[in-house]
């Protein structure tokens, strides 16, 4: 790929990869997004209060994921979900996509911090069908590199990041797989110099948003519905 396209100091933050062409598609058709993309990515970090301590339990979104959806909120970046269908001599049949996580004239992005690799299969179809039916002209998916990995490791999270869950390599061989059809994709992973060690040294948070942390509800049983199992 064509990595003048890319400024030299997101490139010591950041691993860049392309499927058909998407560098060119995004810096020739999308400027003003593209330009967002790296205001963005040139702001963000990975704080260490954002990434947890060991013992830490709960599922739900990440603060990583929060945070860096409110940046593409505030540029006018909004999930989309598309109502598409496919006819079929007058049959019609319904194939609906899955949300995507930013959308912006005709630019579709998704976070893939810390899912299962089946998400990664999810975006690629979902990035295809859209190409395919002119809806979107290129799809971007920002996930992590394997390299972070020493990170979590340090943190006593490794755990919470296993082999099975979203990083760069893994992405790369469904995209030269072929994955993605005739879509350009850009894939970016954050590198392990994004991280800041807040906790240390708290003026290294300074100027960012605290994102309160967001977890799943656990569920009530009722008390004459307890049965040794629940115990």
């Amino acid at each position: 790929m064509n990595l003048n396209l890319i400024p030299a100091e997101l490139q010591e933050f950041y691993d860049f990869d392309e499927w058909r062409n998407a560098m060119a598609v995004l810096t020739a058709a999308y400027p003003a997004e593209w330009a967002d993309i790296i205001d963005i990515l040139s702001k963000f970090r990975l704080l260490r209060t954002d990434l947890g301590e060991a013992g830490e339990k709960g599922g739900g979104k990440s603060k990583i994921a929060i945070r860096m959806d409110r940046m593409f909120r505030a540029k006018g970046w909004a999930p989309r979900e598309f109502a598409t269908s496919i006819m079929v001599d007058d049959v019609k049949m319904e194939s609906p996509t899955h949300e995507v996580d930013c959308f912006k004239s005709k630019v579709a992005l998704e976070l893939e911090w810390n899912n299962k690799t089946e998400f990664y299969d999810r975006d690629l179809n979902n990035f295809r069908l859209l190409f395919d039916l002119r809806v979107s002209d290129v799809g971007i998916i920002i996930t992590r590199c394997d390299e972070l990995q020493d990170v979590f490791n340090r943190l006593g999270r490794g755990t919470s990041y296993g082999s099975t869950t979203t990083v760069l390599s893994k992405l790369q061989r469904k995209l030269k797989g072929g994955a993605g059809g005739g879509c350009p994709i850009l894939a970016i992973g954050m590198r392990k110099s994004l991280y800041v060690d807040d906790v240390t040294d708290p003026s290294l948070g300074a100027g960012f948003e605290a994102i309160e942390r967001v977890t799943k509800p656990k569920r009530k049983i009722p008390l004459s519905k307890i049965t040794a199992v629940d115990l």
